[in-house]
């Protein structure tokens, strides 16, 4: 079993904080974005996508999606439970985690894709929808902002894969000059003790 990694992104970086909070020993294949290893044609056969991360387990079967590769391991050691124990926590949990996905962790993208010009060797970067994408990123700030003053963690009163998320683009928001200033004491407050766990090493 191994996962095809790339050290540096934030979608890969969110599997292996996931599997460190769980204790699940891995190993981990580098694949270098900028060079296109990811589109190379073996990795195609992989994922179709051209994505990072993906799962091969030992008997070939590939899983690629940060979120369908953390659900496999959560349904294999749920011991160290990180997407819910009963049907309102589980539903919580994923709400919260498909609102940083779509609204904060995929808008940072799209302003990284759009504004930067790394991937401009295989997309067409748009520098206004890139513009807009930052915006509505750093918009979401304000919904956290409030959610964390009623709660500790951002899906309730323990650590889950929604914060998982949300720190990995909180980082690499940097990336794109969206920071958590002093305007956000509740996030700052969440992101000092999310970003100490021993996990966000990894």
């Amino acid at each position: 079993m191994k996962i095809y990694d790339t050290k540096t992104a934030p979608s890969p970086r969110r599997v292996r904080i996931f599997l460190a909070e769980k204790n699940i020993p891995m190993e981990y294949v580098q694949v270098d974005l900028q060079k296109g290893e990811n589109i190379s044609a073996d990795m195609r056969v992989k994922n179709p996508m051209g994505k990072i991360p993906v799962l091969e387990l030992d008997d070939g079967t590939c899983i690629s999606e940060g979120a369908a590769i953390c659900l496999y391991f959560e349904e294999l050691y749920p011991q160290i439970n990180l997407l819910g124990k009963d049907p309102l926590e589980k539903a919580t949990i994923d709400m919260w985690q498909r609102q940083v996905e779509l609204y904060f962790f995929g808008q940072v993208g799209m302003c990284f894709q759009h504004t930067t010009g790394y991937f401009k060797d295989r997309m067409t970067p748009v520098k206004e929808y890139g513009e807009v994408a930052g915006k509505n990123a750093a918009g979401f700030l304000k919904v956290l902002e409030k959610r964390l003053a009623e709660s500790e963690f951002i899906a309730g009163n323990r650590f889950t894969i929604a914060d998982i998320t949300a720190m990995c683009t909180v980082d690499f928001a940097r990336v794109v000059g969206i920071k958590v200033t002093d305007d956000y004491p509740n996030l700052q407050r969440w992101y000092a003790a999310v970003s100490s766990r021993p996990s966000a090493k990894a």
